[in-house]
């Protein structure tokens, strides 16, 4: 177990690099995580952080900017307003100009 637990560590340092007014995809948090970590696996482990105040798992959205992990959140409309709430449109569960919103942490290393 505690593979596991290292590999969810690798996987909310990396989500709470994630601006706010932004959102990153399941596959690309797992892509930047890591051998052996899947967008499987980062839905799972965001699923488990929902007792860590400063993971911010509701910026994590499938590949097309769909909310598919919504359900996690306590109630059916919490991961929308919490996105609206960072500026972030979302109607029928999805991110308005998704492309415009998404964050790869690709954009660290064009910073430095």
């Amino acid at each position: 177990m505690p593979d596991t637990l290292d590999k969810y560590l690798v996987i909310y340092d990396l989500v709470r690099l994630i601006p706010f007014g932004r959102v990153s995809s399941y596959g690309t948090i797992a892509r930047f995580a890591g051998p052996g970590i899947t967008a499987r696996l980062v839905g799972r482990a965001l699923t488990a952080s929902q007792q860590l105040a400063n993971v911010p798992a509701h910026r994590v959205v499938n590949s097309e900017g769909k909310l598919t992990g919504k359900m996690h959140f306590g109630s059916p409309t919490r991961m929308a307003e919490l996105l609206e709430a960072e500026g972030i449109k979302v109607v029928n569960d999805k991110v308005v100009a998704f492309k415009e919103h998404f964050w790869s942490p690709e954009e660290l290393s064009a910073e430095g």
